[in-house]
């Protein structure tokens, strides 16, 4: 059985208007999306900006209301907040902000901002809870002093890196981590994924690792989704996805990825403005007449894709 299983997930926001701000349409942020999140494995959720994947990310954090659906864990609904605290969720699910600053209380020496978790979920002396949090700042390569220093005197990378040990505080079961480099340089993106990788083989913990950057994904996922205007468009392995792509959107996002080999920059480029072109002259084709994302069908045995030709098929 999985660690997390996400059922039929729908996530609405009512648009008001009118002298009486009565509800007259509703933006669907994500509309019935399912997948499951393996114990130890990395599931990579992919999309624009706006395309749902950081609400999703947020929803099962218990960071924003599920409009219907359910995110079963351990045989339970979560979206009842009697089943989150009976099996204590909140200690087994941890976030990772995007934001490393903002994420981060201003006010907080580190010491306290890494304890906090401790704090809320264990019994801790004064002196094994210092331990603890050393500990944590040494997995993530932090040196000792930053026990005692404030969030604004550190790097983006370095703070970051102090987001992961506070996650992994609670010695959590899953992680979310919502673009947790796409701020940071190259080289420090580098870092923090490396410390990731090192996190979860030590702890045998899973992620949902949300971001746009394909390449980063690779990196680090077995398995994904790609998402658009609320639902997915496109899911499998990672060989289904970057060596056989389906669906036009997936390609596009694709071609997007630069091309690090000079020899190789023209074709890059004539590939990319084709499939521009493809996308431009197909993207009707991929989407019903009011724009919907349509039903996924299975291509193999891992893959599945929302192709017009298997629209009238049937459930995912």
């Amino acid at each position: 059985m999985a660690l997390i299983e996400i059922r039929n997930l729908k996530i609405h926001y009512p648009i008001r208007s009118g002298f009486w701000n009565r509800v007259t349409d509703h933006v669907l942020a994500v509309d019935g999306v399912n997948f499951d999140i393996e114990e130890g494995e990395t599931y990579g959720l992919i999309g624009e900006s706006g395309s749902g994947k950081s609400t999703i990310g947020k929803a099962i954090v218990g960071l924003e209301p599920v409009t219907s659906g359910q995110i079963i864990y351990k045989g339970k609904d979560i979206t009842k907040a009697k089943n989150r605290k009976a099996l204590q969720y909140n200690k087994d699910v941890q976030m990772i902000f995007q934001d490393s600053l903002s994420s981060l209380n201003p006010r907080k020496r580190i010491e306290d901002i890494i304890a906090e978790p401790i704090r809320n979920f264990q019994r801790l002396s004064a002196t094994e809870e210092r331990k603890r949090v050393q500990e944590l700042l040494d997995i993530v390569g932090m040196p000792s002093d930053a026990l005692y220093k404030y969030p604004h005197e550190f790097s983006g990378g370095q703070r970051q890196r102090i987001g992961v040990a506070r996650a992994v505080a609670t010695n959590p079961k899953l992680i979310v981590a919502d673009e947790p480099v796409s701020a940071l340089d190259l080289s420090v993106q580098a870092q923090v994924l490396n410390f990731m990788k090192r996190i979860q083989e030590q702890y045998n913990i899973s992620y949902l690792f949300i971001s746009h950057d394909l390449g980063v994904v690779k990196h680090m996922c077995r398995a994904m989704a790609i998402m658009h205007r609320g639902r997915f468009v496109e899911i499998g392995t990672r060989e289904d996805i970057y060596t056989d792509p389906k669906h036009i959107y997936t390609k596009r996002l694709l071609a997007a990825i630069p091309e690090v080999k000079p020899g190789d920059r023209d074709a890059h480029v004539a590939h990319r403005k084709a499939i521009e072109k493809e996308f431009t002259e197909e993207e009707n084709r991929y989407y019903d007449k009011n724009g919907r994302v349509y039903d996924l069908q299975r291509v193999s045995d891992t893959h599945q894709a929302a192709l017009p030709e298997l629209a009238d098929g049937g459930e995912a």
